[in-house]
């Protein structure tokens, strides 16, 4: 095979990795029962492929392929360690015997491995912390660096999180299933957080020199739609149009340098449309069920922005009151932040920044880099640029992303020559 054909299949199978290597190694966790076991045949199953269809050609269905040369890897890895220890050569055996499950890329619903491998990392026997952890780092495919960034720990700490998770689903006998009805709701909380962070990780990227990952935007939509399927409630119909209706306007938030521009700057036009009308129909669907949550808020909120013609033209009110409302429902730091900003809009930055400043002297906030962004844009609204320079660089210092703090150093050069 001549150097053109090997690199070009190469470049396939590296294609086949990035779409389905999550899915892929969903379905061995369901076949093998073993979570290091499984991503271990994953990547040997990989390594066959770039031998294999480089001499024969690629198969007709690239990923029942995967899935089954993963099967047999772990087989033949079971059978090694088997000289070491019998139960290793029955669980090969049992693994042997089993029924060959046929592999169909169209099936969803009920039968979507990663949404049964999401209920599975989400089992109330893990904290929720792991339970977060292990499904970014299974499902999602997240490094344990890019976890522990969101989670502010350090990677070995997190590492040693997952690791527990995974012996203790092994140990415990946690089934691979999506659990009865009966046992669905009280597993919801933990679920919808978890597809949430998925999504807010594609938003605004922990790490890297990219403010977004669209991999993982669209993949944590993909499961709200399944969940939403699966169990159609008013808070997982609430998560679906919020991530919907922040998805239809991702591509405008950075420029084609890689900047990123903010809500009221953003092209408006470049917003797909299609997204927001069907964001704010499942919105409009979860609040008359009058059984709603934090999602459903949030998700409200960010229709006023999306329907709103311009930010001059955004129902400021609306978006204070909606505010006022998820205050109550579900009270955070950071929702009265964004809060104090609503109401900057509002009623202007002299009535926002006392929040803000209240806020930063209870020391809730103190270590959150948008909450001094925030004061310094307030700050230099109202022509107080010194403190405005001050909070931007306390900003900066707390290690925002490379992209938004790129923006945080932009901002702060435009005062430079200002007094």
């Amino acid at each position: 095979m001549s150097r053109k054909d090997t690199s070009a299949t190469r470049v396939k199978v590296e294609a086949i990795y990035r779409n389905e290597s999550r899915r892929i190694l969903a379905t061995l966790i369901r076949l093998l029962g073993d979570f290091d076991l499984a991503e271990e045949a994953l990547h040997e199953a990989f390594a066959a492929a770039l031998v294999q269809w480089q001499r024969d050609g690629m198969p007709a269905n690239p990923r029942a392929w995967l899935v089954s040369a993963g099967r047999f890897k772990a087989i033949d890895t079971l059978r090694r360690r088997a000289r070491f220890d019998a139960s290793q050569g029955e669980l090969a055996r049992r693994i042997e015997a089993s029924i060959e499950e046929a592999i169909d890329d169209e099936r969803e619903g009920l039968d979507d491995d990663r949404l049964r491998l999401i209920f599975t990392c989400c089992h109330p026997a893990l904290s929720q912390t792991a339970q977060v952890a292990l499904t970014l780092r299974e499902v999602c495919g997240l490094s344990t660096e890019e976890i522990a960034r969101a989670f502010l720990s350090t990677p070995a700490t997190l590492a040693q999180r997952i690791v527990r998770a995974k012996a203790k689903i092994r140990d415990a006998g946690i089934p691979y299933q999506v659990p009865c009805r009966s046992e669905l709701s009280e597993r919801m909380d933990s679920v919808l957080h978890v597809i949430y962070l998925i999504f807010n990780e594609g938003y605004s990227a922990s790490s890297g020199n990219e403010l977004t990952r669209a991999d993982l935007c669209r993949e944590a939509i993909r499961l709200g739609r399944l969940l939403v399927e699966l169990l159609p409630e008013p808070e997982a119909m609430g998560l679906l149009a919020l991530m919907l209706l922040h998805e239809a306007r991702r591509e405008s938030r950075v420029t084609s340098s890689g900047s990123l521009v903010r809500l009221g700057e953003q092209d408006r036009s470049r917003w797909c449309q299609e997204m927001i009308v069907e964001g704010g129909a499942w919105v409009e669907r979860a609040l008359k069920t009058r059984r709603f949550g934090p999602y459903t808020l949030q998700a409200a909120i960010a229709a006023v922005h999306a329907e709103a013609p311009s930010a001059a033209e955004t129902d400021w009110p609306q978006v204070v009151g909606l505010y006022d409302v998820l205050l109550r429902v579900a009270p955070s730091p950071v929702v009265e932040l964004n809060r104090a900003v609503a109401v900057a809009m509002l009623d202007g930055p002299a009535h926002g920044l006392p929040l803000i400043d209240r806020m930063l002297a209870r020391g809730e906030l103190r270590s959150y880099y948008l909450a001094h962004a925030a004061r310094a844009d307030l700050c230099r609204r109202l022509g107080r640029l010194d403190e405005a320079r001050a909070a931007y660089r306390q900003a900066l210092a707390l290690g925002p992303p490379a992209t938004e703090s790129q923006f945080l150093v932009q901002q702060l050069d435009a005062l430079a020559d200002q007094f």
